[in-house]
């Protein structure tokens, strides 16, 4: 792979920031708990002055469902690794895992083998800022990957990552930062890496709505759609990550069913919605709802 599928850490700041605001709710109506959010996050004694509920408040005022939005993919994903490790798959690889800290926040069995796989630079600060005594830090194995001369594979199997055991894989909010070219070389690696065992893989994409129809890409009646998706990707662009690829479900469901994976779910927050925020008294009316990013689950087909 000559392009790197992984970027600076700005947005990876970002979604901390958001999973530190999430962290702060009660714990009857929060979704998430990152308990090491804060460590990533600048001014996060400011944000914890502030509390969950002005915060939420004024990202609503800003871009209403974009906090609702990344936690709800968050909680996607740790639901998905906490069952697959149940079912019995043996690793999990986290390819641009950013400043997340899944490995260590979610109650997963000492058996799973975690690889951690990102930019030497993002992943050395990401360890700087983390406790030295942490839940299954024995269980992880940090990959640096630079992949202007490096492979995913080569640098994987260095690490000690069995292609003989069951593995789940997540690449999240990644795609729309490369290009569709970078996005299909990703998913023929891991198809590669996997021929002898079963596999499972998470994928998010930004709807090509977003792109050329935001009206139909967002909630009903949602605000100035046009203007908030000029002011979502404007930000991006603004951290030095621009929004560059976007997809249709048709063409994610093709690439993935060339690599020999089937799509088993297909969501956004418009479902994730009733799922998560209304049963804590948290749901968001229709026009409050940004499903311009859609999550993926896959299967190996074997």
């Amino acid at each position: 792979m000559s392009e790197s599928i992984f970027r600076k850490d700005g947005t990876a700041q970002g979604v901390a920031k958001q999973r530190l605001i999430e962290s702060l709710a009660e714990p009857e109506e929060r979704i998430i708990n990152d308990p090491y959010a804060d460590r990533f996050v600048l001014g996060a004694s400011f944000i914890k002055f502030m509390g969950h509920k002005l915060n939420v408040w004024l990202g609503q005022k800003v871009v209403p469902g974009f906090h609702e939005h990344l936690i709800s993919r968050t909680r996607f994903i740790d639901d998905l690794v906490k069952a697959s490790a149940a079912g019995g798959v043996e690793q999990y690889v986290i390819l641009g895992a950013g400043y997340d800290s899944r490995a260590h926040r979610l109650e997963l069995p000492s058996s799973l083998r975690i690889f951690e796989v990102d930019q030497p630079e993002v992943q050395s600060r990401k360890r700087s800022k983390l406790p030295k005594e942490l839940t299954n830090s024995e269980n992880i194995t940090y990959v640096a990957v630079d992949f202007t001369h490096q492979s995913l594979t080569e640098q994987l199997m260095g690490s000690g990552f069995d292609q003989s055991k069951s593995t789940v894989f997540t690449l999240e909010g990644v795609s729309q930062y490369i290009t569709k070219e970078a996005f299909r070389s990703t998913i023929k690696e891991v198809a590669t890496l996997t021929q002898k065992a079963s596999s499972i893989f998470f994928i998010s994409y930004v709807s090509e709505l977003l792109d050329n129809d935001p009206e139909a890409c967002f909630g009903k009646g949602y605000p100035n759609a046009e203007k908030r998706a000029k002011l979502i990707t404007y930000g991006s662009a603004k951290a030095g990550e621009p929004w560059i690829s976007f997809y249709s479900a048709e063409e994610i469901e093709s690439v993935l069913s060339q690599n020999g994976y089937s799509v088993k779910e297909n969501v956004t927050l418009k479902d994730l919605n009733s799922r998560y925020f209304a049963p804590v008294g948290r749901g968001l009316a229709e026009n409050q709802l940004l499903p311009l990013e859609h999550f993926v689950i896959s299967e190996s087909q074997k």
